[in-house]
């Protein structure tokens, strides 16, 4: 007999089917809503977070905002979601050890995406500019010349 772990991790995804459901989740875990989430649960471990904390914790997101990326985060089993019967209801949110797991992986891109958004934000003001036609290398076409038969 196969255990549920063993039977979850003999099916793995294929990113470049169109049909594979890897693609929604990358999706849903690859936002920055997703990615700040996570880190505030993970500091938090194993403990809990009140979803007012978890608002003032992460600057610009809306609470509809918040409380969409908590809900597929509960869904997806990596958080899971308790509420204490008060008025207002308390209600608090943790991370999974799969939850967990992911934060590994989201750090390394948080921090590779902190170390070079300099460079990418050079990259992008360069690519932004009007391009000067003695800019183009000789005999390269732009995108607004005739095309020539061959």
């Amino acid at each position: 007999m196969t255990s549920q772990a063993e039977n979850a991790s003999a099916v793995r995804g294929d990113l470049f089917d169109p049909a594979c459901p890897t693609r929604r989740l990358l999706d849903r875990i690859g936002t920055k809503w997703t990615s700040m989430a996570v880190k505030v649960l993970a500091q938090a471990a194993p403990g809990e977070v009140r979803f007012a904390q978890l608002l003032r914790r992460m600057p610009g997101v809306s609470q509809k905002m918040l409380s969409a990326t908590l809900r597929s985060l509960v869904r997806d089993g990596l958080a899971e979601r308790r509420v204490e019967p008060s008025v207002p209801p308390g209600v608090y949110y943790r991370l999974t050890p799969l939850g967990l797991s992911l934060d590994t992986v989201l750090a390394a891109v948080r921090d590779w995406a902190e170390e070079h958004m300099a460079e990418v934000d050079r990259a992008n003001s360069l690519s932004d500019r009007p391009e000067k036609p003695a800019e183009r290398p000789a005999g390269e076409a732009g995108d607004d010349a005739p095309v020539r038969p061959v």
